[in-house]
């Protein structure tokens, strides 16, 4: 089990918490102007990366606040956690595999 530090409430049990997909996903500017195959790629298609990966968390049954986590999808480890809006931080090349 993982324990997700929010950023606002601090350490908690996973069961807290509600996982909310890929981090980073910009809406498009005309969403008039897109194709059906443009819809269905931005709302289905995302990346399934081995390692390093952005995600959206919600603590949900806490302070309800959305943030981002990066965490290494082989060995579940949480490498950084950071508010929406803010730039993902660096990490090292011993942290996984590079984003």
């Amino acid at each position: 089990m993982l324990n997700i530090d929010c950023p606002w409430c601090g350490k908690r049990h996973e069961t807290e918490f509600h996982y909310g997909g890929e981090a980073h996903i910009a809406r498009p500017e005309n969403p008039e102007a897109l194709s059906d195959e443009d819809w269905a790629d931005f709302l289905f298609m995302r990346k399934n990366t081995k390692g390093l990966f952005q995600e959206r968390w919600c603590h949900s049954n806490g302070c309800r606040r959305w943030f981002n986590v990066l965490r290494n999808t082989i060995s579940h480890e949480i490498v950084a956690i950071y508010k929406m809006g803010e730039t993902p931080p660096e990490i090292s090349s011993k942290a996984g595999k590079s984003l």
